[in-house]
C-alpha cells in the first residue's frame, strides 16, 4: 500500500490532529507501507523526525493558527505524485493541500479517503464570521463528496457529519500513550517549579487559548468560586493563543494563577498528574485528546455536555459534565469535586481505567484494515500504483 497523505498541520506542531497523523504514519510504514505526506514548512518549529515529508511554503490561517495554508504548486505535486505511484490518497484538512490532492486523485481515479478533525463551523460566531457558516458547509460536502471514507474522531461528530448529507462516515477513534500518562509524579516538586505550594487545590487547563475554547467561561467560574475556596486553589494554564493577553490581564487580580505557554512530552504528563481537577469548557471538540491525558493521569475531569468530551466522559462515572457557557455549574463542580474527595478519587480511577481500554494498536489496526479495503489490495490498487490504470 502507497499512501499519499494531505495535511496542513503536521508534526512538529503542536496539536492534536498533528501529533494524531504523525503516530499514524509511523503506524503505517511499521506495517510496511511507504507513505508520503504533503504538509505546510514547519519553520522555526524544527522537524517532524519523519523523513517522507514534503513541505511548502505557507501562510497563517487566521481562523485556525494550529493550520497553515499552504501553497503548493500543482504541477509540482503532480509530478512528485506521479513518480511516488500512491494507492490512496488521504486529506486530512480540506484547504490547499488537500484540494490539490483531491483534484489528483479524481483526475487519476485514484481511491480517496477524508478525515475530519475540527469544527470550523463552531468557530465562525468567535470570530463574527457566522454568516460564512452555509458557504461552508456548502464547500465540505462538495470537498468530501468523491471520498470513500470519512473518519471521524467520535460518535457526535460522526452524527452532524451524517446530518448534513455526508455518507460513509467511519469512526478513527484516538488512543492515549498510558505509559507516558500516568497518575504517579513528584507533586511537590512540579509545583514548586510553578512557585506554589503543595497545599494548593490544583485546577488545570491544557489546550490553544482561544475563543472557542470556552475560556470565558473557566475565568467567570474561578471568580464566581467563593473568595475562602478560591484562596486555596491554584488555576495552571498550559497552552498559548490569541487569548493568551486578554486572559493574563483578567486573571492578574488573583495571585495563584500561573500561565506555562506550550508543554509537551514528560513536563505536561506531570503536570496532568499533579492537578487535582482537569477543567475544559471547550464545546467545540470533535474529540478532546487533552480530556483522554488527564484521564490516563489519574486527574478528575470537569468537562462540557457537548461534542466530543461527552463522548468520553461519562457524568458521574469518568468525570462531571456541565452545560456549554455556564461558569456557575463549572465553579460549583470545581467545588464539588473539592468538598468529596471520595468522589474525586472514584473519578480518577474510573478515568484512567477508560483510559487504559484505549489502545492506540488496536485503534490503528481498524483503520489500516480500512484503508486496505479502500485501496483496493486485492488488486486495483496495485495495478494504479504500476500505471495499468490511467
Amino acid at each position: 500500500m502507497r499512501v499519499a497523505l494531505f495535511t496542513d498541520t503536521f508534526l512538529p506542531d503542536v496539536n492534536g490532529v498533528a501529533k494524531t497523523l504523525g503516530r499514524w504514519v509511523r503506524y503505517l510504514e511499521s506495517r510496511g507501507a511507504v507513505c508520503r505526506v504533503f504538509a505546510p514548512a514547519a519553520g522555526e518549529a524544527g522537524t517532524s523526525g519523519i523523513r517522507s515529508v514534503e513541505r511548502f511554503y505557507s501562510i497563517p490561517f487566521s481562523l485556525y493558527p494550529d493550520c497553515r495554508m499552504a501553497i503548493p504548486n500543482p504541477l509540482l505535486v503532480g509530478r512528485m505524485l506521479k513518480e511516488f505511484r500512491p494507492t490512496l490518497i488521504h486529506l486530512a484538512t480540506p484547504f490547499n493541500l488537500g484540494l490539490t490532492g483531491l483534484h489528483y486523485g479524481k483526475k487519476h481515479r485514484i481511491p480517496l479517503v477524508a478525515s475530519y478533525h475540527t469544527h470550523f463551523d463552531q468557530y465562525l460566531a468567535h470570530y463574527r464570521l457566522q454568516w460564512m457558516e452555509p458557504m461552508l458547509w456548502k464547500y465540505l460536502l462538495w470537498f468530501h463528496q468523491n471520498c470513500v471514507k470519512i473518519y471521524v474522531p467520535s460518535p457526535s461528530t460522526g452524527e452532524i457529519l451524517h446530518t448534513k448529507g455526508l455518507t460513509g462516515i467511519e469512526l478513527w477513534g484516538r488512543g492515549i500513550d498510558t505509559a507516558e500518562f500516568r497518575p504517579h509524579t513528584d507533586r511537590r516538586k512540579v509545583l514548586n517549579k510553578h512557585n506554589l505550594l503543595p497545599g494548593k487545590f490544583v485546577l488545570l487547563y491544557v489546550g490553544r487559548l482561544a475563543p472557542e475554547k470556552g475560556l470565558d467561561a473557566l475565568v467567570r467560574a474561578f471568580a464566581n468560586l467563593p473568595e475562602a475556596f478560591r484562596s486555596k486553589c491554584a488555576l495552571i494554564l498550559a497552552g498559548d493563543g490569541p487569548m493568551r493577553a486578554e486572559l493574563e490581564k483578567r486573571l492578574a487580580p488573583y495571585p495563584d494563577v500561573r500561565f506555562c505557554g506550550f508543554v509537551e512530552g514528560r513536563e505536561l504528563a506531570e503536570l496532568y498528574a499533579a492537578a487535582d481537577v482537569f477543567v475544559f469548557p471547550s464545546a467545540s471538540e470533535t474529540f478532546g485528546n487533552v480530556v483522554l491525558e488527564a484521564m490516563a493521569s489519574g486527574t478528575a475531569v470537569v468537562g462540557v455536555n457537548a461534542g466530543g468530551v461527552a463522548d468520553n466522559v461519562r457524568h458521574g462515572n469518568t468525570g462531571l459534565l456541565c452545560p456549554p457557557d455556564d461558569a456557575s455549574a463549572l465553579a460549583a463542580a470545581v467545588q464539588r469535586l473539592y468538598e468529596a474527595p471520595e468522589l474525586r478519587r472514584k473519578l480518577a480511577l474510573e478515568g484512567r481505567s477508560h483510559a487504559l481500554t484505549r489502545s492506540w494498536d488496536s485503534i490503528f489496526a481498524t483503520l489500516y484494515e480500512s484503508y486496505r479495503e479502500v485501496a483496493g489490495d486485492a488488486g486495483g490498487g496495485a495495478r494504479r500504483a504500476a500505471g495499468i490504470v490511467k
